[in-house]
């Protein structure tokens, strides 16, 4: 394997077999064909020529975001989406425009809208070299259960700042005090489409570092993850290349922090596709 295989694999994104979803005539989402005719069943959705949307007696913001509220509580009870999260995130037609209604995070993925993420890459400088903190998630958590994921990830919901969304996190998933994750440095953002089970989607991940004192041991506070490693970075880098062992958008995270760290050069096999393919 190679990191190229596994930023393509964060890129199993296929166009043909989904339909628009639309707000005021803009695509703020996809969803898969098959998918359609619940939608419509719904009673809350209409088909034209561009796609699907919401009925016209769905046209301000909190009309909407009541109706998809809804529509994500029945999806669920019907067995077609299999979470509802409450936690809002803003329907948006790019990264840059006002949000148009706010969607339950458990039926993004099945409408295919805009989500926003974080991922904290924590390492420790040591006398044998870098180590990067790793945590595995719990096994009976659901989605990638059981796999490699950074100490601190999570998604981002339109009632938090990024970083008061990042204290909350590390606090949950590492124990970490406030002050500590406020060290955090902002580092940049990957991005990718992916087919989910339940839909396709765009993910914008915001990049963090945070060096961390060799003393630091983290603990989890809401039992999302099973146990932490403190692995040299080469290991890091062998994992995400050559196994599966990661959770599929870590890959993409951590092979942004070493190239940026120098462990991935300008003389490495596809370093431009490598770097270009961080961001779609």
């Amino acid at each position: 394997m190679s990191y190229m295989d596994k930023i393509n694999e964060c890129n199993n994104y296929e166009e043909s077999n989904k339909v628009p979803f639309l707000l005021d005539g803009m695509r703020v989402g996809q969803v898969f064909k098959k998918n359609e005719a619940y939608c419509l069943e719904s009673g809350f959705f209409v088909r034209d020529a561009e796609g699907l949307t919401l009925k016209n007696d769905y046209e301000t913001f909190d009309t909407r975001t009541e109706v998809l509220s809804t529509f994500a509580k029945n999806a669920l009870a019907d067995g077609i989406i299999d979470r509802y999260m409450n936690e809002n995130y803003p329907i948006l037609a790019s990264v840059s425009s006002a949000s148009l209604a706010f969607i339950d995070r458990g039926v993004s993925t099945f409408l295919g809208t805009l989500s926003f993420g974080q991922h904290l890459n924590a390492y420790v400088m040591t006398d044998e070299g870098m180590k990067m903190w790793i945590g595995r998630r719990a096994y009976d958590k659901g989605y990638e259960s059981g796999k490699l994921d950074h100490l601190v990830a999570g998604g981002l919901p339109h009632d938090l700042s990024p970083w008061e969304n990042l204290k909350k996190e590390c606090y949950e998933e590492a124990g970490m005090s406030e002050e500590l994750a406020l060290e955090s440095k902002e580092v940049g953002f990957v991005s990718y489409k992916y087919d989910y089970t339940q839909g396709g989607k765009e993910d914008i991940i915001y990049c963090y570092d945070l060096e961390l004192t060799e003393d630091f041991v983290p603990h989890c506070t809401d039992g999302e993850v099973e146990e932490f490693y403190l692995m040299p970075i080469e290991e890091v880098a062998i994992l995400v290349r050559d196994t599966d062992e990661f959770k599929l958008n870590c890959n993409l995270v951590i092979i942004d922090f070493l190239v940026r760290h120098g462990y991935l050069g300008v003389e490495d096999e596809d370093y431009v596709e490598i770097v270009k393919g961080l961001r779609q």
